[in-house]
């Protein structure tokens, strides 16, 4: 008998997940809030917590990247693990890692935001306004220029054009605010496959080549893993 199959990821995916689950999925789908990111011990404990709660050995297919180190360090227990074999969720979001590296290579000084990010408060804009009610104006210029001064672009990600329409004021309100290290704004469409080909392991269980990690029961996500040569 097969394992069940439990889907575990961040809520920025959840619209593409739902698109992709496994017809008569029977396994849990859980969501956690894209927020947490932002803090990744915070992160790594709300998974780990998850993953311990589950009563039976599962296939359970993580919708996230290393996120800052956030994911290691989750032990898989008496679970299998699948993750794409991303350092964010950026590559899964543009489709894939090669995507990722490409766009990278124009310019490394790139952030990124996309409608979830913007939803939860997590971009730079949001983060300054918190710094300046916490401690005024001169320490949250500061902060903000020493977090992010090198970067040089801005770009918004969506996979439908509706988004990029419905989130543009916001993405580029945030823009504005990013003018003050020289940022250029862009928007761009991104792509549906890596999430695609994530959920295909919930069906068809198979070789992770370079796009996935698989952690089978008693290991554990260490940083190593990711890298690429």
């Amino acid at each position: 008998m097969s394992q069940p199959v439990v889907v575990l990821a961040c809520k920025v995916f959840q619209h593409l997940i739902e698109k992709y689950l496994p017809p008569g999925q029977s396994g849990k789908v859980i969501f956690l809030d894209y927020g947490l990111h932002r803090v990744p011990n915070q992160l790594r404990e709300a998974v780990q917590d998850q993953l311990d709660d589950l009563s039976e050995p599962s296939l359970v297919i993580l919708g996230y990247g290393l996120c800052g180190n956030g994911l290691k360090g989750i032990r898989a227990g008496m679970h299998t693990l699948v993750i794409p074999r991303t350092d964010d969720c950026i590559a899964i979001l543009l489709g894939s890692y090669q995507a990722y590296k490409e766009i990278f290579s124009q310019e490394p000084g790139t952030y990124y935001l996309t409608k979830g990010w913007l939803e939860s408060g997590s971009n730079p804009l949001k983060e300054y306004e918190e710094l300046l009610l916490k401690y005024g104006q001169e320490k949250a210029d500061l902060v903000m220029d020493l977090q992010y001064k090198n970067y040089k672009r801005l770009i918004f990600v969506a996979h439908q054009q509706s988004d990029l329409d419905a989130y543009r004021a916001q993405a580029q309100e945030v823009a504005r605010y990013c003018g003050r290290w020289g940022m250029v704004y862009e928007e761009i469409l991104g792509s549906e496959v890596y999430i695609e080909e994530l959920m295909t392991w919930a069906q068809q269980p198979q070789d992770p080549g370079e796009a996935f990690l698989v952690v089978p029961p008693g290991g554990e996500l260490t940083q190593d893993k990711f890298l690429r040569m």
